[in-house]
């Protein structure tokens, strides 16, 4: 098994546990960018697949993040477990998924979801809530009685690991921190010190 493997594998690991205890958003992550100045964003997504290929998740590519994405396509995510006392992070490159992929995931949100996907201008200004709900009125009405295709706006992104970092927290915060790296094309662990 590859360390890549092993990272991966310890980050379902932390996933499940976190299902099994009933976490009502277990892959709810704090996702940071970074605009075409350099200047850093970050906000709460909800990751949807992790794999050796990295962490996928999805929105409107006209977003804020897509923008950023855009112009600097790196990003970090950090997933806390506030009652287990562990984390972990990865950094890395982010592409875009497949058509394929999108639109496979697509087909699983649920219809008011998909609706939500349309009527939202997501980052743009909202001068007034009615228009929004006026915005969703429309497309629930233009796609009565019919599959809604994906729009074109709407995708995904995966986050390609090049560091992946564990922490555990310990009494006297001599908390234990665990990094995989990526290094002149070959992966190494690390401990770092708290």
């Amino acid at each position: 098994m590859t360390l890549l493997q092993e990272a991966i594998d310890r980050i379902e690991v932390l996933v499940e546990q976190a299902r099994n205890s009933q976490l009502r958003e277990p892959m709810a992550s704090s996702f940071a960018t970074v605009d075409e100045q350099g200047r850093p964003s970050v906000r709460t997504l909800l990751l949807k697949k992790v794999d050796e290929r990295g962490l996928v998740f999805f929105t409107n590519v006209h977003s804020r993040k897509g923008h950023h994405l855009d112009a600097n396509p790196f990003a970090a995510v950090c997933v806390y477990y506030q009652e287990a006392h562990q984390q972990f992070q990865v950094e890395g490159p982010v592409e875009p998924i497949t058509d394929d992929e999108a639109d496979a995931y697509w087909q699983t949100r649920p219809r008011a979801s998909q609706i939500g996907a349309y009527a939202s201008h997501q980052s743009e200004v909202l001068t007034d809530r009615t228009l929004l709900q006026a915005r969703v009125s429309k497309y629930e009405e233009q796609f009565t009685g019919m599959d809604i295709p994906r729009p074109p706006h709407w995708s995904g992104y995966r986050v390609i690991p090049e560091r992946i970092e564990f922490w555990a927290g310990h009494p006297d915060r001599l908390n234990q921190r665990e990094l995989y790296i990526l290094k002149d094309g070959q992966w190494i662990k690390e401990l770092l010190y708290p």
